[in-house]
């Protein structure tokens, strides 16, 4: 009897401490503030510690299935900064044009969705090459829970070295355009920090802004930012301090905010704005032939 009693016990025992566990597997989401002064890391690394986390998984929706037909472009590989084979999806312009617009994917992927946005820039646009990078190398999310693995094992080091590659694969009299969602919206910024005097324009929707005012002086082309007040990543507090910084930091920052939640832009999204989307779109469109 004082067996049975005692092995009752110890399940007991064990069944809390797992249910502790599973309680406590995804980190609590980090308040705004944090995010604004508690960091002194890299942003990939800060958000890197945020795409781990349950409540930003939740922000996006697994997104609903899309094949490409008919595509106008082609994936092609060049060489990375570090001598590796990178990959992308391009489509070159009819003439030659020194004008480079560079897609930057969200946190899924390079998938048809950014393959199609891709073809629509271009058709937009008019005589512009268009590239639209794989951070991946090859691999696309289907869910919210392996793209969370696809951003973690994602390296900071890798990315830039597909980016820079894709610079020397544009040329060195290449004027750089860059468009990016989420995941891809922090890169853009990122990418053309990373570009230099060939930095022309930058559109970013709802991504993560560079907080570092040092780096941000060293920008040198226009910035418009696309951004949900009902997002918490990035939230409007965030979005605030970014306008800030770049005011010190003596740069060009528009800003749009919509009453919408992240990934608004993105018609796989449930949360999908078409009002917002539309709008939004028009404004990066016209953004984008005004500096070209």
């Amino acid at each position: 009897m004082k067996k049975i009693v005692w092995i009752i016990i110890a399940a007991f025992c064990t069944a809390a401490v797992l249910s502790y566990r599973y309680k406590h597997t995804a980190p609590e989401p980090l308040t705004p503030a944090c995010y604004i002064s508690c960091f002194s890391t890299e942003i990939m690394d800060q958000f890197k510690v945020e795409a781990n986390t349950r409540s930003f998984a939740m922000l996006h929706e697994d997104p609903l299935y899309f094949k490409l037909e008919g595509a106008v472009g082609k994936p092609i590989t060049f060489n990375a900064a570090d001598g590796s084979q990178a990959m992308g999806y391009e489509i070159r312009s009819k003439k030659k044009s020194n004008k480079w617009v560079f897609v930057i994917q969200e946190w899924w992927g390079l998938n048809d969705y950014i393959k199609r946005e891709s073809e629509t820039l271009y058709q937009e646009l008019g005589d512009v090459n268009v590239i639209a990078l794989d951070l991946y190398d090859g691999k696309v999310a289907a869910t919210a829970d392996s793209a969370m693995k696809l951003i973690q094992a994602a390296k900071a080091e890798r990315i830039e070295n597909i980016i820079k590659g894709a610079f020397a694969h544009a040329g060195s009299d290449a004027r750089i355009y860059t468009i990016g969602w989420c995941f891809g919206g922090m890169w853009s910024l990122q990418t053309a920090l990373l570009a230099g005097k060939q930095a022309a324009g930058c559109v970013m929707y709802y991504g993560r802004p560079e907080n570092n005012i040092e780096k941000l002086k060293g920008l040198n082309c226009d910035v418009i930012g696309f951004f949900g007040n009902q997002d918490r990543s990035p939230s409007p507090e965030v979005v605030n301090k970014f306008e800030a910084d770049m005011k010190a930091a003596g740069k060009n920052l528009t800003t749009h905010k919509y009453e919408a939640g992240h990934g608004f832009a993105n018609p796989s999204n449930p949360i999908f704005n078409k009002s917002a989307a539309e709008d939004a779109h028009a404004k990066a469109i016209a953004f984008l032939k005004e500096r070209m």
